[in-house]
């Protein structure tokens, strides 16, 4: 494959300097006249190759040395070696999204990830990092939360890169552009980023023919392995070797909130490992105000009903999470956490983004604009919040740790905080894929380095 890829790029690479024909032919000209021939018309003027064309052609060039080395590289290694080249490799490629408007950056990464243009981790994880929730078997904690995957369009690559899930959407059920553009502001010195993206989707219509097929793709490779064992066949989820999270929005002229969640249910839960009912986006005019104590119940109570009206395997339902924001008052963190105990809330995502603008980001000038704030400087906020959730809810209802997660270290104090699980989104955007296999070895690091055999142990210890 990769050397077919090299003789695409090659041949591209020298068709594209042309091949001019000459004005007129000399041997048929000599049939006709008899004199001499007249000479040849000077050559013209070397054309002078502009600047963006030098780079281009560098660029090719570099492409089609990379690939050979790495080609010629892999002929001499095994798979795990050279699965860790390829990772370490991405390093060199993902400064270049940088000089990228962010939006074009993020929508030529979901494509990469799409059409399979990312490594594929071959590596397992490490044993310690493995462990059950909600009956479903995570190979390691360090999910890719909503966001970047809107739309489903690159579930089977990011799944491919390492993370122990993905979650896409958030879906809204029928299309909508969100918010005007520019929407997404880098703040690349504070490791941050400030979104105002309004649920932009592509509607529960498109993602369901996108998961549907990828779930008959996997339904037909389980059932043609005939050497796979019960526990090959049940490890990960409904889209392959990974767990995979449906997250659901509302759209935004829409005047029943609950409605849009459950026609989201009723249309994708069948390929969803967990659901979420997002609410706390702050890019939604009214959204965060279903957080309230009888808003989040009656809208929980109705989209729980909504999931359990289906038909369902010997597995059940998928999971039910909501997502919630750090901008909430302790009452508030009171009455959800009452909410999430009466009527068995599976989990809750802890948290969103922030509408506030902490130090050193509030020196910065793009904090002036409006949008939700994810990165490092929402750790501390988003930390001690789901800190003050687990305790509220006993360590009873399994948390997911999201905000300014970037190492290993950061994972493993959102766990002891009070996570079973952890998602990151900005850190992924600066460090690219590089980032995963790191984390991961890290994440492991912390956990024998303070005698735990598992993070099952280490969930919530600094709440104890």
């Amino acid at each position: 494959m990769a050397t077919r890829v090299v003789l695409r790029l090659i041949k591209e690479a020298v068709s594209s300097n042309g091949r001019s024909k000459p004005n007129f032919d000399f041997a048929k000209r000599s049939r006709f006249c008899t004199s001499t021939p007249p000479s040849p018309p000077p050559p013209p003027p070397a054309r002078k190759i502009p600047y963006s064309s030098k780079k281009g052609r560098l660029f090719t060039g570099a492409t089609i040395a990379l690939l050979i080395g790495g080609g010629a590289y892999a002929s001499t290694v095994d798979e795990v070696t050279f699965c860790g080249w390829l990772f370490s490799a991405t390093k060199l490629v993902n400064p270049f999204f940088a000089f990228l408007d962010p939006e074009v950056a993020h929508r030529l990464a979901v494509s990469a990830a799409a059409r399979g243009w990312v490594p594929r981790e071959k590596r397992p994880d490490p044993s310690i990092l493995g462990q059950e929730v909600w009956g479903k078997r995570f190979s390691n904690p360090i999910g890719l939360s909503a966001g970047f995957d809107k739309n489903a369009e690159a579930v089977e690559g990011l799944l491919g890169l390492g993370f122990g899930f993905v979650e896409v959407g958030s879906v809204t059920p029928v299309p909508q552009e969100g918010n005007p553009k520019p929407r997404i502001f880098r703040l690349p010195k504070e490791g941050a980023i400030i979104n105002r993206c309004g649920f932009n989707s592509e509607g529960i219509v498109a993602v369901a023919k996108r998961l549907g097929a990828q779930h008959g793709k996997r339904k037909l490779e389980t059932s043609s392995t005939s050497s796979s064992t019960e526990d090959d066949v049940n490890h990960g989820g409904k889209a392959g070797p990974g767990i995979l999270g449906v997250n659901l929005g509302k759209n935004k002229t829409s005047e029943d909130a609950a409605a849009d969640y459950v026609q989201g249910v009723h249309t994708l839960s069948q390929y969803a490992d967990y659901l979420v009912i997002n609410i706390s986006s702050p890019n939604t005019p009214g959204l965060r105000q279903l957080q309230g104590r009888k808003q989040l119940k009656d809208l929980v109570k109705k989209v729980q009903a909504a999931r359990d009206e289906m038909q369902w395997g010997e597995e059940g339902p998928p999971p039910l999470l909501v997502k919630i924001a750090p901008d909430l008052s302790r009452q508030d963190l009171e009455d959800i956490a009452a909410v999430a105990l009466a009527l068995r809330l599976d989990g809750l995502i802890i948290s969103n983004t922030t509408v506030q603008r902490p130090d050193p980001v509030n020196k910065n000038p793009v904090a002036q604009e409006s949008g939700g704030l994810s990165g490092k400087p929402l750790f501390n906020l988003s930390t001690n919040i789901l800190k003050e959730m687990y305790i509220l809810t006993k360590g009873k209802i399994p948390l997911i740790g999201c905000g300014g997660i970037g190492s290993g270290e950061d994972a493993y104090e959102k766990i002891r905080a009070g996570a079973s699980l952890v998602q990151l989104y900005t850190a992924f955007a600066y460090g690219g894929p590089a980032l995963i296999p790191q984390m991961k070895a890290e994440l492991a690091q912390c956990l024998e380095r303070d005698g735990y055999n598992s993070i099952y142990e280490a969930v919530g210890a600094d709440c104890r």
